[in-house]
């Protein structure tokens, strides 16, 4: 089970508190539990600091505590403040990662054919940059019709490898068995199934894919499908 501490002070030394988090993190480089950690300030008071630290168990939790460095740097950072801080530690029960679920339903209903997908979880001025395709698609009408010329040449089965979000950014490893059913740019079904891998990376917004980025091996495909490639390819 996921665990998170949330380690509450008050100081207005926050460039201080800043200096001694990165020196924690240079020093403890390879050895370290946390996955993420972040120190935030309250709106209404800025010297009331939060650090909100992530691990994957309270068990990794407990090791990283046991690190010299650990204990030098918290003691540090007790002087710096204006009393002895506060500590709550919570074990995770829910965590929902949005943009992550938003990347993995557009993939997995476009695959399906579903591209009504793309009017509820893109931006109307959706850019994609699809590294088969010549240019870019500008819109969500044109992001349609790109990927309703997949859809219409090819069956998929369709699986999710891995995510990784960070920031406004969400990547995603994908796998595809694609069938040619139906002349594609020209070129004659073949009927023949391959296997296809590459990467998705879309950018968010308020909620909304504003940008995407697909990377996977066109050429590689088409020859395993049997279907000639263009001069050059």
């Amino acid at each position: 089970m996921a665990f998170v501490q949330i380690i509450d002070c008050k100081t207005d030394r926050l460039d201080d508190l800043n200096r001694l988090m990165d020196t924690w993190a240079e020093q403890t480089r390879g050895r370290r539990t946390a996955g993420h950690a972040m120190v935030a300030t309250d709106r209404a008071d800025t010297t009331h600091v939060v650090e909100i630290v992530e691990f994957a168990s309270y068990e990794e939790a407990m090791r990283n505590s046991g690190l010299p460095e650990t204990d030098r740097i918290f003691r540090e950072m007790v002087a710096l403040c204006d009393a002895p801080p506060t500590f709550t530690d919570l074990d995770v029960i829910h965590d929902a990662t949005f943009d992550k679920a938003t990347a993995t339903r557009v993939l997995e209903g476009i695959a399906k054919g579903d591209l009504n997908v793309i009017d509820a979880c893109m931006a109307t001025d959706y850019r994609d940059h699809d590294y088969g395709s010549a240019g870019d698609a500008v819109g969500i009408p044109a992001f349609r019709e790109r990927c309703a010329g997949y859809l219409d040449a090819f069956d998929f089965d369709f699986v999710i490898e891995s995510q990784i979000a960070e920031g406004d950014e969400v990547a995603v490893r994908w796998t595809c068995h694609a069938t040619q059913k139906a002349d594609f740019r020209g070129m004659p079904p073949t009927g023949r199934s391959a296997v296809g891998r590459g990467t998705t990376t879309f950018r968010f917004k308020d909620g909304k894919i504003t940008e995407g980025w697909w990377q996977w091996d066109v050429p590689g495909l088409m020859r395993r499908l049997g279907m000639r490639l263009p001069s050059g390819a």
